[in-house]
């Protein structure tokens, strides 16, 4: 008699789905992860990009065009960078906590897809509030750009991807309660102490040797080649150096994604 057994059922780390239905999933579940708070962090990104324009410009007195270009194009740079270093963090720390970083640990798809899901979601956060500051810019210091769009797209996407990898590292690296408490210093430095929306010249010559090869004034400064490209020019060296810290970032958050507890 013929053994019409019914066949074992594969083991869960042999289902694999593809790529892309994979990716696609893996954003609806992180944009469903924020729910509501999702277009509420987008309206307070773009609350921030208004904020940092007109509220700084009130601290200048006598703003002249310069300054006021200065300021309008660094502002899209303190957004992206304060999304990678300060909200990525607090959210993996809280995924940690909740269980559910482990639960996204565990699903049989590539390990790589989970970041690049993330940044998605992120990356739909950020676009508001960097439409918001270039418009505000307009606005308000009817500042004269001169887009230049590859030099443009390729600065904001690399900074995004520094900026997010850096915080994923940050995020794993430490435990969650210290890796919150890192995020909230990095909001002083990045808003206070990095050359974003002031020249690098009004630090002390030991602080800009410091940021000459962190990530935050490259960042800034390939954004504004792209932004104002007949006044600042672009330089690769810049580039190369935001290159050097987003595979590190990577580097970090893909071992700590797919290392085995």
């Amino acid at each position: 008699m013929d053994d019409k057994r019914t066949p074992p059922a594969p083991a869960l780390e042999e289902v694999r789905l593809p790529h892309l239905t994979a990716y696609r999933l893996l954003v609806k579940w992180q944009a469903a992860g924020m729910g509501a708070m999702l277009p509420l962090v987008m309206v307070v990104q773009a609350m921030l990009a208004v904020g940092l324009i007109v509220g700084f410009g009130f601290l200048i007195p006598g703003i002249d065009r310069e300054t006021a270009t200065f300021l309008s194009t660094g502002a899209p740079t303190t957004l992206l960078v304060i999304i990678g270093l300060v909200m990525v963090p607090q959210a993996v720390a809280t995924a940690r906590n909740n269980g559910s970083w482990n639960y996204l640990r565990s699903l049989p798809v590539p390990r790589p897809l989970l970041l690049l899901s993330d940044l998605t979601v992120w990356l739909a956060v950020a676009l508001p509030g960097l439409v918001m500051a270039l418009l505000t810019a307009w606005l308000r210091f009817d500042v004269p750009f001169s887009f230049n769009w590859p030099v443009l797209v390729g600065a904001a996407f690399l900074t995004v991807l520094m900026a997010t990898s850096v915080g994923y590292a940050i995020a794993v690296s430490l435990p969650p309660l210290l890796a919150q408490l890192a995020s909230q210093v990095l909001v002083f430095f990045v808003l206070l102490f990095s050359p974003l929306t002031f020249p690098a010249e009004q630090l002390p010559v030991w602080f800009q040797q410091v940021h000459s090869v962190l990530p935050i004034q490259r960042a800034g400064d390939a954004l504004r080649a792209g932004l104002v490209a007949d006044q600042y020019p672009f330089e690769p060296v810049g580039m190369a150096i935001l290159g050097g810290w987003c595979l590190a970032g990577l580097a970090i958050t893909l071992r700590a994604l797919t290392r085995r507890r």
